[in-house]
């Protein structure tokens, strides 16, 4: 019986198999221990980006307030000059109706009743003024809570040709109280047809208000520009009731907005306003309010030298 060596297994050749699987396993083990450490380090940048994140949002929420805040500021000033008209009224119809009530008095000691009639009369007219000149004043208390507070979801009928003429005067004499020197011709074109739609009136205001101050801020600043020139600066707010749609249409006769800047002025923090004049968040929120909050769309066309228009289409 012969026995061939090349029917045994070769101890160097087992050895280099050995070997083979000991280096493959090593290299796994190498891998494996490779991806741990990577999932480690991926485990560790995603909670650093979701704390990132939520630091951003709370940044981004503090700054939306600080904007809101700060229209609200811009409100102050005209609240003030609008609610000190109703209140003079209010004053003033009471110190008349007591003098009326003096009179009605001795007329009826002197038994002359056709004059307590008269008097009567007018006392009751004066008391009609002073509940309407109360309801004005409750009314411009309660837009300035309603804009200051944080905006819902919740939607109300809400007369647009009210709150536009509303938010014009108010915006105006808040520019007025900063200026006294400036002045500016004020327009509307109400389409009367328009009875009540349905959005969330605070945000609107905001919108429309922020529309408004940028307008009169361009003007203002034409003004300053051109000096003693001809120019009559002039803001022009209208309203018309369409098939699917209501239009709110907010111009100016500034200067405009260049055209390289143009497809910027939506995106937060952009603002062509000198620093510390601005924040660049004022249109990029009322965007976002009347595209995603009300359906709508925020459009603008301008005019270099001769003007901007911002139209705003709201959903029936």
């Amino acid at each position: 019986m012969f026995i061939t060596y090349e029917a045994v297994p070769n101890e160097w050749d087992i050895f280099k198999r050995f070997g083979n699987v000991f280096e493959q396993t090593y290299t796994r083990f190498l891998d494996l221990k490779l991806k741990e450490e990577q999932a480690v380090k991926l485990e560790k940048e995603k909670q650093r980006l979701e704390k990132t994140l939520k630091d951003l949002q709370a940044t981004q929420n503090q700054l939306i307030q600080s904007e809101k805040m700060a229209s609200l500021g811009e409100l102050t000033a005209g609240i003030a000059h609008e609610i000190q008209n109703p209140l003079n009224f209010v004053n003033n119809f009471s110190e008349v109706s007591k003098e009326l009530l003096d009179e009605m008095l001795e007329e009826l000691e002197n038994g002359d009743m056709e004059e307590v009639k008269a008097i009567m009369d007018d006392v009751i007219q004066n008391l009609e003024k002073i509940n309407h000149h109360g309801k004005r004043a409750d009314g411009i208390v309660k837009g300035m809570l309603q804009h200051s507070r944080a905006s819902g979801d919740k939607k109300e009928p809400t007369n647009i040709n009210a709150l536009a003429d509303e938010y014009m005067r108010l915006a105006y004499h808040g520019l007025r109280a900063k200026d006294k020197s400036f002045n500016a011709a004020l327009e509307t074109n109400f389409d009367e047809k328009i009875e009540t739609i349905h959005v969330i009136p605070q945000d609107i205001g905001r919108v429309i208000l922020n529309l408004f101050t940028n307008a009169f801020y361009a003007v203002d600043e034409k003004k300053k520009q051109e000096g003693n020139s001809n120019f009559s600066p002039k803001v022009a707010v209208s309203t018309k009731l369409n098939k699917n749609n209501v239009e709110i249409t907010v111009s100016d006769n500034g200067n405009g907005i260049p055209k390289k800047v143009l497809d910027k002025i939506f995106q937060p923090f952009f603002t062509t306003k000198p620093t510390g004049q601005g924040t660049g968040l004022g249109l990029s929120m009322s965007y976002d309010i009347i595209t995603k909050g009300h359906g709508g769309e925020l459009k603008v066309e301008t005019e270099q030298g001769k003007g901007t228009t911002f139209t705003i289409q709201l959903p029936i």
